[in-house]
């Protein structure tokens, strides 16, 4: 048959394989994410007690570390950050520095003494959560640290009831309560995702609809120049010109927009403004970067932007700490989307308004460079001048 004279349909299947390959490395971070050194916080305030010495806030913390750790390979799922006091740790939570956070009172020792004794009072230690920084990962550092304390607890009742034994001494009902459950945790949200917020991925689920309408606009832009023959530098200039300007009127568009149908969907957003402002920002950006790269490569750039939305929107939903060291460093690390991904996060579940943040200066970065590229793809070598000269001339001897 004359199709099978064509050397792209003898490599069809070829072609499918390297499709189906390339596009499969996106569900490798999905199969079996893993913690490695998730920094987490520990404070310990106990004072210990004089007689006899001891500190069993030190032994406490000793004991979790221990636990925690017990069943890793290679890197420790959890990485110890000794913090000084509360309020220091509540600042580095909003701050997105720790997961979760452990916190040991001052009376420690002393409740956890009390235990054998007729009136005991169990120790409450606190464990803060930091939903807003990574849903995902911060429940995973959450159910880890409570079977570490679990496990402790289970060590500390078979140690008392081993004292209570030596002592030959009956156990009270109070002290049996007690004993139930030696340490008392107590589990606190902070800088929660809520109810409207899709278990916190709405900043991911918001990527793709804005990706593709920048993505659309500059197809549409590069497909109505490449119609259009301009006859020297100044008018391709001028004809990018107009691109960025009507880009950012598309951009005000589509950030209050898009803003807007969020919130009628559902999405809670406390900062509405603020929300559009950022996605204004962040369209521009996309829309100026995939504008630059189709200004000197032409449609065939679609591939890039096509496989960063595949290979890419995966990722964004994991922590970097989940990732394998290879799509952490050299893939997640510089995705113009996560920027987009993390500001939306901290409007959304920090309280925080819209400011020149880390994210917000690397998508004006990623737009000011695509405008400058943009720019100067006016001034490159184009054959279409020289070829419509030759056809008048041809016409007209």
């Amino acid at each position: 048959m004359s199709l099978f004279k064509n050397k792209f349909i003898i490599a069809l299947p070829l072609i499918v394989i390297a499709v189906i390959f390339v596009f499969s490395l996106a569900m490798i971070p999905s199969i079996n994410p893993a913690p490695h050194n998730l920094p987490i916080a520990i404070v310990n305030e106990d004072q210990g007690l004089t007689i006899p010495k001891v500190n069993m806030g030190e032994t406490m913390v000793s004991n979790i570390q221990s636990a925690a750790s017990a069943n890793s390979v290679g890197e420790p799922p959890m990485k110890w950050i000794e913090v000084s006091s509360e309020e220091e740790v509540r600042a580095g939570l909003d701050n997105q520095k720790y997961y979760t956070a452990l916190v040991i009172p001052k009376d420690f020792s002393e409740k956890l003494a009390s235990l054998t004794t007729p009136d005991p009072s169990s120790p409450r230690i606190q464990i803060y959560v930091n939903q807003g920084m990574n849903a995902s990962a911060s429940s995973m550092a959450e159910q880890m640290l409570n079977q570490a304390v679990h496990d402790v607890n289970n060590k500390m009742r078979t140690e008392l009831l081993a004292t209570f034994d030596q002592q030959g001494a009956a156990i009270s009902t109070k002290q049996a309560a007690a004993l139930a459950s030696p340490i008392d945790c107590v589990v606190i949200h902070v800088n929660a995702t809520g109810t409207h917020s899709a278990n916190g991925n709405s900043p991911i689920l918001m990527f793709q609809p804005l990706w593709m309408a920048s993505l659309i606009g500059s197809v549409i832009f590069l497909l109505v120049k490449n119609k259009s023959n301009y006859a020297n530098h100044n008018e391709r200039l001028r004809a990018n010109i107009v691109q960025v300007l009507w880009g950012m009127v598309m951009a005000l568009a589509a950030g209050f927009s898009f803003t807007w149908f969020a919130k009628s969907w559902g999405v809670d957003i406390s900062h509405f403004a603020d929300t559009a402002l950022f996605l204004t920002i962040a369209y521009l950006a996309f829309f100026l970067m995939i504008s630059a790269v189709f200004s000197w490569v032409g449609l065939k750039g679609m591939i890039i932007f096509v496989l960063l939305l595949f290979l890419g929107a995966p990722l964004l939903s994991f922590a970097p700490e989940l990732l394998s060291s290879f799509y952490r460093d050299w893939i997640l690390s510089w995705l113009p989307m996560r920027f987009m991904v993390e500001g939306l996060r901290e409007l959304f579940f920090f309280g925080q308004g819209f400011r020149l943040n880390h994210p917000t200066m690397v998508l004006i970065w990623i737009g000011t460079c695509g405008l400058l590229v943009l720019l100067t793809s006016a001034f490159k070598h184009s054959r279409k001048p020289e070829q419509k000269k030759e056809v008048e001339i041809a016409h007209n001897p």
